[in-house]
């Protein structure tokens, strides 16, 4: 792999280069013009099916935020992780999935 390919593969690893290659992929789902590649003997995927790929994969990826909470959750949190050796972002981020899951 050349310099320059190596370069573009590490663009396409930052956050913007995956921001970027999902607006051009949602645009081509839109517009209809996803295809396969030339030299692939595979059927052109619906993209309804694309979509829920996308979906799956929108559950598994993150995004840095920035979120005011009262310090006494983040103090029960950080007790919370203690306990269970888990990091306070970790309890964070599964009680707010419960509680997501819980309001519909």
């Amino acid at each position: 792999m050349g310099r320059k390919s190596i370069e573009e593969a590490d663009w396409y690893a930052t956050p913007q280069g995956r921001r970027e290659t999902e607006r051009q992929f949602t645009r081509a789902l839109k517009a209809g013009t996803v295809s396969r590649s030339e030299g692939l003997k595979i059927k052109k995927t619906d993209p309804k099916i694309l979509e829920e790929l996308m979906e799956r994969a929108k559950q598994s990826a993150t995004q840095a935020i920035s979120i005011r909470i009262p310090v006494a959750d983040l103090e029960r949190a950080k007790r919370i992780a203690k306990k269970t050796g888990a990091g306070y972002q970790t309890v964070l981020k599964q009680a707010i999935r419960e509680g997501l899951r819980k309001a519909g």
